[in-house]
């Protein structure tokens, strides 16, 4: 029997709203790395460690319990104390930990020894309050002034720092130690002594502070670490309103638990606005915060699971939507932004994102994502209150977003600190020409034209709803010679697909094989008549690594599988270019890169997709291989299953018009599949799928709520 490899990073991560704890496998936190306790772009924690009579303990096993529990055991070296040798493994300790806005932490000592032991337990603890653009930069700068101070009397350790007027401050507090700890040079010190199998106790918190925000943990001391009350209500009340699944296939139903698991962990709970609202996270450790695109693209992820993510999403990002131009910020009327930040380097401007809006996408994924929500809720009040947000998005791309005029939308920055790239390639490198060099500004990548003439057709339907008949034929006069022009200029005859982009002063075709061109499916810009040349071309050996389909193909001289964007696999873009497969019918090519897809899902850790991973071929390793550094969790990442899912049943809704097409496609490993709690409008509705034959069936169980919904089969019954 072979051994099954489980992939995963080399560190522990826990999290809860905007407040992250990364450590090393052995849960300490090593001076100098990428580490530490974060929130709001802020690390407060960077080195974190225990130690025995100035030695470190031995690690025998431990990990993350859930997205904000982790819990290590640890046994002592042979230590020299003052009444001899004390044998290895004479002592072991437990510590448990639990995030909900700072972090709580049992930390209990038992000695195993035939006889009594005394010794010295340290636990050493620092605060450089880097900003998270420098950690990740691995460019510590010490721009203010840190103090440390100790109160013996309430056995705290308060950090400060103060540079001009940005202040934070790190409280280390600790509870119901059996000995009084003392401070010295670093470190907080206990002289301990036990009898054979008594065990010391000791309870701390880790607590940011801003201003006067102090992120006090919410967690229930008196619980075991890992069942806090506060925050398995708060992941209960979002699995109890999301889609409930079941399949035939164990290895699915794994996958879509865990993804709704780091769905709910990356709600930011602070920036919530109702239980109806709610704003997703990018991804941990890196992007804990409010990002256009990535937000946008995991609200239509998870639209059929539940709404809350785009109606927080829609309302966050209109709250931003520039109003004037900033060459600094890049920032034009109408704009969508990209990211925004909230440490030392934003509030002193030294880096644009106050918010950044560096994003060529995120303008016409927001009218695509409004249009998705009306169509899943059925509320036209959403169209009313986003009217005049949509029409400056619609300004902007044909203003601002074709930057010459000539109908095809491009990007450039302004900023001396801006992105290369502003599409979802937004890597430096990634956008290179067919010898492997890098392209030129001014760039307009093949996809960014099908999201705009997706959403001009979504927003005719919208000015149709509000009875605005002629801007509505308008605009779909303008996407029908979007198409036109479109299918001119970028198609590549000989390959059979889409030039990667217009690239350049002169606007050259970069005939480079790449994944963008799977997104045209996905927005409808392709013709019929070349849909299937387009999916040929992307299921290729160059192309497709039997993980799912790489960004770059591998006969590029650029290609490089453990690069961020020069060929590695992206499961959100797989399972973008597998919703389109399943747009123009091709159902072969959509259960081969839902299966691929869940084999990689399946041989991660916990079954938790990562951001990226290496495009190796398959045949090369019988595992994927993680790319290092990838954000885990990551919201386009997890949202992936839902949106295969929803490819797989061809599930589309029409809430306003009181109905729900499915046109079920089930694979040979997917036999059988129950969806429960599916929200459209008013409504709830749970249906049954299954496999007879080479045919797949379905059945509406039942449906309860105010409004009735008819669903209707996509396959049988022509729907207007």
């Amino acid at each position: 029997m072979g051994m099954e490899v489980r992939v995963g990073p080399s560190v522990v991560t826990i999290n809860q709203s905007s407040t992250f704890l990364v450590t090393r496998e052995d849960g300490t936190i090593e001076a100098g790395g990428e580490l530490g306790l974060f929130a709001q772009d802020t690390r407060f924690v960077s080195h974190y460690a225990f130690g025995i009579n100035r030695s470190p303990w031995t690690l025998l096993n431990g990990g993350a319990i859930s997205y904000s529990a982790a819990c290590w055991y640890y046994t002592s070296p042979a230590i020299e104390t003052a009444a001899g040798i004390l044998p290895v493994r004479a002592l072991g300790m437990m510590v448990e930990r639990e995030i909900g806005h700072g972090v709580c932490e049992e930390i209990t000592i038992t000695n195993y020894n035939l006889t009594p032991v005394a010794f010295q337990f340290e636990i050493i603890i620092r605060s450089d309050f880097a900003d998270i653009f420098d950690v990740r930069a691995h460019r510590i700068v010490d721009r203010g002034i840190i103090r440390s101070y100790w109160d013996d009397r309430r056995c705290t350790l308060l950090n400060t720092y103060h540079h001009d007027d940005f202040h934070r401050r790190f409280l280390y507090r600790l509870h119901h130690t059996t000995t009084e700890p003392r401070f010295s040079n670093g470190r907080i010190l206990f002289d301990i002594a036990l009898a054979p199998q008594e065990s010391w106790h000791a309870e701390a918190e880790h607590i940011p502070i801003f201003g006067a925000d102090v992120r006090d943990p919410v967690n229930d001391l008196e619980q075991p670490v890992g069942i806090s009350g506060h925050m398995r209500a708060m992941q209960e009340r979002w699995k109890s309103v999301t889609a409930d699944c079941t399949s035939g296939n164990i290895h699915f139903n794994h996958s879509y638990d865990q993804s709704i698991d780091d769905m709910g962990a990356l709600r930011i709970y602070d920036q919530d606005y109702s239980e109806d609202a709610w704003i997703p996270a990018a991804g941990v450790p890196w992007y804990v915060t409010i990002f256009g695109r990535d937000s946008l693209i995991a609200s239509l992820q998870t639209m059929m699971i539940h709404h809350p993510f785009a109606l927080g999403s829609l309302q966050r990002l209109a709250e931003h939507q520039a109003t004037a131009m900033d060459d600094w910020r890049d920032a034009e009327p109408g704009k969508i932004p990209h990211e925004i930040r909230f440490g030392e380097l934003a509030h002193f401007h030294k880096i644009p994102h106050t918010p950044y809006y560096g994003t060529a996408d995120a303008t016409p994924l927001y009218l695509i994502t409004l249009h998705e929500t009306y169509l899943w809720t059925g509320n036209a009040g959403l169209l009313d209150r986003y009217r005049d947000v949509a029409e400056r998005c619609l300004e902007w791309i044909d203003r601002y977003g074709d930057l010459d005029g000539d109908g095809f939308q491009e990007y450039q920055t302004r900023s001396s600190l801006g992105y290369h790239n502003m599409a979802w390639k937004d890597a430096g490198n990634a956008l290179v020409w067919p010898d492997g060099a890098q392209v030129a500004l001014p760039i307009g990548t093949c996809e960014l034209q099908g999201y705009v003439y997706d959403a001009k057709r979504r927003m005719a339907d919208v000015y149709t709803v509000l009875g605005e008949d002629a801007r509505a034929a308008q605009l779909r006069a303008e996407a029908e010679t979007l198409k036109q022009r479109f299918n001119e200029v970028f198609w590549i005859e000989e390959e059979g697909t889409y030039g990667f982009a217009l690239g350049g002063p002169e606007k050259q075709l970069v005939r480079s094989i790449a994944s963008n061109a799977g997104h045209c499916l996905w927005s409808g810009i392709v013709p019929p008549d070349r849909a299937e040349r387009v999916i040929a071309r992307l299921l290729a050996p160059d192309m497709f690594s039997g993980w799912g389909i790489r960004t770059l193909s591998d006969l590029n001289p650029a290609f490089n599988p453990f690069d961020y964007q020069l060929g590695s696999v992206w499961p959100h873009d797989n399972a973008i270019i597998a919703a389109g497969m399943q747009r123009y019918g091709n159902t072969a090519g959509l259960h081969r890169i839902a299966k691929a897809t869940l084999d990689a899902q399946s041989g991660f850790d916990r079954y938790r997709l990562p951001e990226l991973f290496a495009g190796l071929r398959r045949e090369q390793t019988s595992f994927p291989i993680q790319y290092l550094g990838a954000n885990i969790p990551q919201a386009w990442a997890a949202g992936t299953i839902f949106m295969l899912l929803r490819a797989l049943l061809g599930i589309t809704a029409d809430a306003p018009h009181n109905r729900l097409v499915v046109s079920p496609t089930l694979p040979e490993w997917l036999p059988t599949l129950d969806l429960s709690n599916l929200r459209v409008g008013d409504a709830r509705l749970h249906l049954r799928f299954w496999r007879e034959g080479d045919i797949s069936q379905w059945e509406l169980v039942n449906q309860s709520g105010k409004q009735e919904i008819e669903v209707i089969d996509g396959r049988t019954t022509p729907v207007a």
